[in-house]
């Protein structure tokens, strides 16, 4: 089974984290990766306490470089049925699926420096100056 025009919602919405849709036939899946679990997959090394967490920005231009890797890992967990995922047809990603999937994050155009948040070289994302 594979979901039909699954891509990043990058409209306004008040999801903290990076938003998909998708469809099952008619019935639309959306799923949902934290900015924590992005910022997890990204810098696993990295404490929570003191990280300087992504941008809706860039946690979104990741989504969209690891599209097929998080349609499967969406999907995988979909098609598990609602005995599984509580709020069925809502996917809601978890680090335990990233890591059970094995999927890697393409993310070496992320940049993290000195006085930066997060940049990506070479795409439209800005660095976000912090001091």
């Amino acid at each position: 089974m594979t979901l039909t025009q699954f891509a990043v919602d990058d409209g306004p919405h008040n999801s903290d984290g990076l938003l998909l849709r998708g469809w099952d036939g008619d019935q639309q899946v959306t799923g949902f990766v934290s900015r924590r679990v992005m910022d997890d997959w990204v810098d696993p090394r990295q404490p929570y306490r003191g990280r300087k967490s992504l941008y809706r920005e860039q946690y979104n231009a990741l989504g969209k470089r690891n599209l097929a890797a998080i349609e499967r890992i969406v999907t995988s967990k979909y098609q598990r049925g609602p005995a599984f995922n509580r709020q069925y047809p809502f996917v809601d990603v978890l680090l335990s699926d990233i890591t059970e999937s094995g999927e890697a994050l393409d993310a070496h155009e992320l940049v993290r420096s000195v006085g930066a948040d997060v940049c990506f070289v070479d795409m439209a994302v800005a660095v976000a100056n912090t001091t």
